[in-house]
């Protein structure tokens, strides 16, 4: 039968008692003196009491002793030390709870381990460049991509990345310099090649570190420089086909008729080539002016004043005053944005005492809203309504709002649309305010 720790504690007492009386009797009778058979008695009983504490309390001594040992071996980082389970109750849960904590911490380690080991696997596969140095502009970090950009695949780890630089191309360097991200252009054995340079610091275990990303851009940009031209040579293909094929079906009646004349037919066959030379017209020029839009030329301009100006040209309704505070911006190519903005809104079915405009100050710079009530756009248009020649228009040459887009970039801003709730669509512009002689040199910038 095995009994708690308080009912042994307790039973010890009762033992020491019953002891404690028949040795003071036993001393008693043989010193004849009951002071002396009480010292000794105390003496004895104390020696007794000592020796007894320490059998009962050994156990516990032990495990406390084998639980302190596990957690140093912890601090250590190993975590592989266990105890014995204990035969008494009011340790068991105590040593059950140690194992069980140092069971889960290896587990820990061990995935812990394996995503490392799997996240080291993946960065040391990605062709980009990747070099982590320390406060001291020491390399603690690189993957196989750095080194065989660096050093022709020799290890970094340990060497200055200042030095490392020394020998790599100018515009690298002068893009590490900038301490930002950038883009620069390499020449190699006559070919030009483009990078992207991405860097950022951080502290890591109290001390400042830094993460510098190189990726080579050359490839991606020119698969995307093809796509752009099969996309542009498709649309301008297929209005030219529009416009070729019946002026050249008019071109053969007219030769038919030319000997029967019939001014009415002639009048409908000129109509008709007029009307699609028109057209081309229009669409060529189109296309002209996205690609010579010109760099803005930013002056102070006064808001109201601004809004009134345009609502006589296009109809739209103000959400309130406009603040009284200067922007600076081009007013032309910001009024032909806004003219855009308030036309696509109206073709989109928006009546026009639907159509509002809002203007305010918002995160440093100018939020101007274009809402209508119209028919909103899909979530497959949102994404791709300000991509260059995207259209759901059977004769649009989706540049609208494109332009829109690269005027209010060029301006430092940028544009967003999103359908409103209740119906209808709302675009989003927001532009910077001046900082200083910012604003002067926002031409130069384009």
């Amino acid at each position: 039968m095995r009994f708690s720790f308080e009912g042994r504690l307790a039973l010890l007492c009762a033992l020491l008692t019953i002891a404690a009386v028949a040795i003071y009797v036993l001393f008693d009778d043989w010193l004849d003196s009951r002071f002396m058979a009480g010292l000794a008695t105390l003496i004895v009983v104390v020696m007794l009491s000592l020796f007894c504490a320490r059998y009962l309390t050994r156990p516990y001594r032990n495990t406390l002793q084998a639980i302190s040992d596990g957690i140093v071996s912890m601090k250590d980082r190993d975590f592989s030390v266990s105890i014995a389970p204990s035969s008494h109750p009011e340790l068991t849960a105590l040593v059950e709870s140690y194992n069980g904590l140092g069971a889960l911490l290896r587990s820990e380690r061990q995935s812990l381990y394996q995503r490392e080991l799997l996240l080291d696997t993946v960065i040391q596969a990605t062709p980009l460049s990747m070099v982590l140095t320390n406060a001291a502009e020491r390399v603690v970090y690189s993957n196989v991509a750095a080194r065989q950009a660096f050093l022709g695949g020799r290890k970094l780890e340990g060497l200055s990345f200042a030095e490392l630089l020394q020998s790599a191309p100018e515009p690298l360097r002068q893009a590490v310099a900038t301490e930002g991200d950038s883009l620069f252009t390499v020449e190699t054995e006559g070919e030009s090649e483009i990078y992207h340079l991405s860097q950022r610091g951080f502290l890591l275990n109290s001390q400042m570190h830094r993460l510098y990303l190189l990726k080579q851009l050359t490839r991606e940009l020119s698969r995307q420089e093809v796509e752009t031209w099969k996309k542009v040579i498709r649309v301008i293909a297929h209005e030219l086909n529009n416009s070729l094929a019946p002026i050249s079906s008019l071109a053969h009646s007219g030769r038919q008729l030319a000997g029967h004349p019939e001014p009415a037919q002639f009048e409908r066959i000129f109509r008709t080539i007029e009307d699609r030379a028109k057209h081309l017209h229009s669409f060529i020029d189109g296309y002209a002016r996205f690609a010579k839009l010109p760099r803005p030329q930013p002056e102070e301009v006064d808001w109201p004043s601004f809004l009134r100006s345009l609502q006589q040209t296009a109809n739209f309704r103000l959400v309130e005053a406009p603040s009284h505070r200067t922007a600076v911006f081009d007013p032309t190519q910001m009024e032909q944005v806004l003219i855009n903005l308030v036309k696509n809104a109206r073709e989109a079915g928006a009546p026009d005492d639907s159509i509002d405009v809002h203007v305010a100050e918002q995160a440093g710079g100018w939020r101007v809203q274009v809402m209508d009530r119209g028919s909103g756009m899909t979530d497959d248009v949102l994404r791709s309504a300000l991509l260059p020649f995207y259209s759901t228009k059977p004769s649009g040459a989706g540049l609208g709002l494109t332009i829109c887009r690269e005027v209010v970039e060029a301006h430092g801003g940028r544009i967003s649309l999103a359908n409103r709730p209740g119906g209808g669509l709302v675009a989003t512009l927001w532009l910077p305010l001046p900082v200083g002689p910012a604003s002067a040199g926002l031409a130069e910038s384009g």
